[in-house]
Order: C-alpha cells, then sequence, then structure tokens
C-alpha cells in the first residue's frame, strides 16, 4: 500500500484543482436541496475520474471506489449545501448570489471529498474492500443525512464504519491541525423551534382597541429564560436560543401576530432534557399569551439526535491522523474535557446507525487573520489545507480497510 508520505505528496500536486473546485463551489453557493450546480460539478468531476455516480434521496450523490477485493465498507462523508446568509468577507471569490454564502465550509468539504475521490481511483487495486463516497446536501437544516439514509445509503454495500471531516476557521491553531474527538457523545442534538403569538392588529394609536402580540411575545421570550436558570440540572446540557425575532412592517400599525424562530440543545441520548424543555416552552407560552390576551402556537421541527462517536474508530482516528500528519493531529479531549460541543451536525443520524468518528480540520487561525468562525458573514477559510484533508479522507479509508 502507497506510503503515508506519497500520498500526502499526491495530495499535494491536486492543489491547484481542489482550489479551483471550491472557489467555484464559493462563488455559487446553493442551500438545501436545491443544489443544481454544485451536484453538476461534482458529477462531471467524479465522472472524469472514472467512477458511476449514483443519486441517492432528494439531492445527494454517492460513488463507490475499491470493491475489486473482499473486504468491508467504509463511507466517507462531505456535504454541499450553504446558509441564507450575505456574505462580507471580502474575498475575490465571494458568493455571486446574494442572500447566499459558504459560510460554514462546505465548500470546502466538497473539494476535499473530490480530492479524495481522485486519489482512491489512482489506487483502487490497493483498497482492501470498498469506499462509499458520500456527497450530501440540507445539512444545515439537519435533512439530508436521514433523507439519504432511507434511501439506501448505508447499504449496497452495507456500510460498515463512517467518517467526516469538519473545518474549522477562528481558531488559535495551525491551519492543517486535524482535532480526533474521544468516543462517546461530542456533539449536541438540535432542534427547531417556531412560536407565533396571536393578537388583534390595527392603528398604533388605538393600543386599547388592540391586542399587542409584540408585548405578549418580548414577556415570553423573557419568561423562557426561567427554564435554563431554575427548572434544567445545572450539571447537564440544555440551551435554547431564540435567534429571530419578527413582528410587523411598519411603525405606526400593531401587527396581528408575532413569531419567534429558534433552536433546543441537549446532550441527552434519550433526549430527556428536551422532552422537558418542550413541554415547559408550550406551557409558558401558552400562560404569558393568555395573560395578555393573546394566544400561542408552539410547533418543533427538524430534530437531529447527537453525534456518538464511536471509541475504537476515535482511537484508530487518532493514529492514522499522526501518521499522515504527525503533530498535525491532536487529542480533542485534553481540550474539551470530554464534554461534548453544543454544536450539532446532521450526520449524527449515521452515527446511531454505524461506528463513526467525526473529525475536525483547521483552515485558518485566528493567529493568522482568520478572526471570524462559522456561520459568520465575514468568516474566511484557508484553502491551502484542501490536500491535507483529501489525503486525511483517503488515508484513513485504505488504512482502516486493511486492518
Amino acid at each position: 500500500m502507497i506510503s503515508s508520505n506519497e500520498l500526502l505528496t499526491e495530495a499535494k500536486a491536486l492543489e491547484p484543482q481542489l482550489q479551483n473546485w471550491r472557489r467555484t463551489l464559493h462563488r455559487h453557493p446553493e442551500v438545501g436541496f436545491d443544489l443544481p450546480e454544485t451536484r453538476a460539478l461534482v458529477k462531471t468531476a467524479l465522472t472524469e475520474m472514472g467512477y458511476t455516480p449514483q443519486d441517492c434521496g432528494k439531492a445527494g450523490i454517492i460513488a463507490l471506489a475499491g470493491g475489486r477485493k473482499p473486504g468491508k465498507t467504509i463511507l466517507l462523508r462531505g456535504d454541499m449545501d450553504a446558509l441564507p446568509i450575505q456574505e462580507e468577507s471580502g474575498e475575490e471569490f465571494a458568493s455571486e448570489l446574494p442572500g447566499r454564502m459558504h459560510g460554514c465550509g462546505h465548500d470546502m468539504h466538497t473539494a476535499m471529498m473530490l480530492g479524495a475521490a481522485k486519489l482512491l481511483k489512482a489506487h483502487e487495486d490497493e483498497i482492501e474492500g470498498t469506499v462509499k463516497l458520500e456527497f450530501q446536501p440540507a445539512e444545515e437544516i439537519f435533512q439530508g443525512s436521514p433523507d439519504m439514509i432511507a434511501h439506501g445509503l448505508l447499504e449496497n454495500p452495507k456500510v460498515d464504519a463512517a467518517v467526516m471531516f469538519h473545518v474549522l476557521a477562528g481558531m488559535p491553531l495551525p491551519a492543517g491541525t486535524v482535532l480526533v474527538p474521544g468516543g462517546g457523545i461530542t456533539m449536541a442534538s438540535c432542534e427547531q423551534y417556531h412560536i407565533t403569538v396571536h393578537g388583534k392588529g390595527g392603528h398604533g394609536s388605538m393600543p386599547n382597541a388592540c391586542i399587542d402580540p409584540i408585548t405578549a411575545a418580548a414577556h415570553i421570550h423573557i419568561a423562557l429564560q426561567e427554564i435554563n436558570s431554575r427548572e434544567l440540572d445545572p450539571s447537564g446540557f440544555g440551551v435554547f436560543t431564540t435567534g429571530k425575532f419578527q413582528a410587523g412592517a411598519a411603525s405606526n400599525v400593531i401587527p396581528d401576530k408575532a413569531e419567534m424562530f429558534g433552536t433546543i440543545r441537549t446532550t441527552d441520548p434519550d433526549n430527556k432534557t428536551g422532552a422537558l424543555i418542550r413541554q415547559r416552552m408550550t406551557e409558558i407560552a401558552q400562560g404569558v399569551a393568555a395573560a395578555y390576551r393573546c394566544t400561542a402556537e408552539v410547533e418543533f421541527s427538524d430534530f437531529c439526535p447527537c453525534m456518538v462517536v464511536d471509541n475504537a474508530l476515535a482511537a484508530d482516528a487518532l493514529t492514522y491522523m499522526t501518521e499522515l500528519l504527525g503533530k498535525g493531529a491532536m487529542d480533542m479531549t485534553p481540550i474539551t474535557g470530554g464534554k461534548p460541543g453544543g454544536g450539532s451536525e446532521d450526520f449524527a443520524f449515521v452515527s446511531h446507525e454505524v461506528p463513526t468518528v467525526s473529525m475536525f480540520l483547521s483552515a485558518g487561525s485566528s493567529k493568522d487573520g482568520y478572526l471570524y468562525g462559522q456561520h459568520h458573514p465575514k468568516v474566511r477559510f484557508d484553502d491551502s489545507i484542501l490536500y491535507e484533508g483529501s489525503a486525511a479522507y483517503s488515508w484513513f479509508a485504505l488504512r482502516w480497510l486493511c486492518k
């Protein structure tokens, strides 16, 4: 089998192509399942490499490498979707589509996966089993992974282990550093909520003739904070955030309704904390609304479970990444203290089906001017590390399959 140094050298030679793929994707960000240009780029690239890409679900793509020798199957995931935010990064290759931006680095993931596909195709005779390459849509809305699973992602051939990387920016880590978590729950679950407060609108000069939903919604927002401070176990983890609050369209009009949108995150494997938060949010919203002569509807959607990292796979990951990158591989446990992070990732659905490891790749240190993190309009990613990502995907697959 090819050595880690040789693989890294081959990956480095792909750098111009990797950068081109990434910057093309970055200029044309697409969201959710609506990814026609992104899918076309991925399919064309895979076909030119000699793959036969297959559709999976609403917008997913899979391709198989290896299969010439008997063995297990490992899944490598790269997500493709962007965020509905306006880019302010100042990059010369910034988004050309208003209100859309690759602000989470999925353009980096897609390019890294295409690089891995090219490396694995070049060494297909050395693959002791099968590598399933997954290009996933709709991660940001937590719908892409369950959709692809429902359409056979983990079957034909049956997947035995799964791997994902996520780039990080704005951290004080050298670019190209791979962070490997310990086993167990490493990321929180996430669920969306939507509260609609109904009142009675009218002219702003006559509030007595109206029932103001904004006042009720404001008090609901404040009252909900008591769940965290007075009802949740202080030693546990439960966070809910209202990230969007909207009502009305004119300064002199009391609207008919006010709306609040947000997320709930917990690290309970059985989601008991989430169930308590949902119950109390509903009771508080409806009770406070009634106190202000309004009514409230509370809806929950797009649930994503906790990420579960397999202990044995995490140990393998640290070994393989150290072989490939030396001191560029780090155990996350001393940094996190073994505690799960509050972020969420819809590859968690896969982690509840097969042994999974999720790793992070530093793509821009705060010490080098990469000051903003994911989901910020000004976030930038250092695409000089793309080749390391491609090599990391490939090396993990080759090494694990020959165990």
